[in-house]
């Protein structure tokens, strides 16, 4: 079983807006379940929004207050889908070995 020292950052802040995390070696977990469910209802969410925001864009007579509606609601799901990249990141294994860079194709940048 893989175990990572990272603890796994939360899709959901708690009451005073801090990260929540969550240590545990079980992936299959109530508490790891309900967090892939909700970062993936975000991520489904985020991808709705980004199809409105096309429509509303498109639209040459969208008022201020529309765009500054939709300009805060893709505020909150790109922050939505930072914070789900982030976590997925710090859960990736680490390497046991660094890539090997082929210096011989690098050019000099001048």
């Amino acid at each position: 079983m893989t175990t990572y020292s990272e603890l796994r950052l939360l899709p959901w802040t708690g009451p005073d807006g801090k990260p929540c995390f969550l240590s545990t070696d079980d992936n299959g977990g109530y508490l790891s379940r309900l967090a892939d469910n909700t970062e993936a209802a975000q991520l489904g969410l985020a991808v709705e929004l980004l199809d409105h925001a096309l429509e509303v864009l498109a639209d040459n007579e969208a008022g201020t207050e529309e765009l500054h509606q939709l300009a805060t609601d893709l505020i909150g799901a790109l922050k939505d889908a930072v914070r789900v990249a982030t976590s997925r990141g710090h859960r990736l294994p680490i390497p046991t070995q660094a890539p090997h860079a082929r210096h011989d194709d690098a050019s000099p940048v001048a």
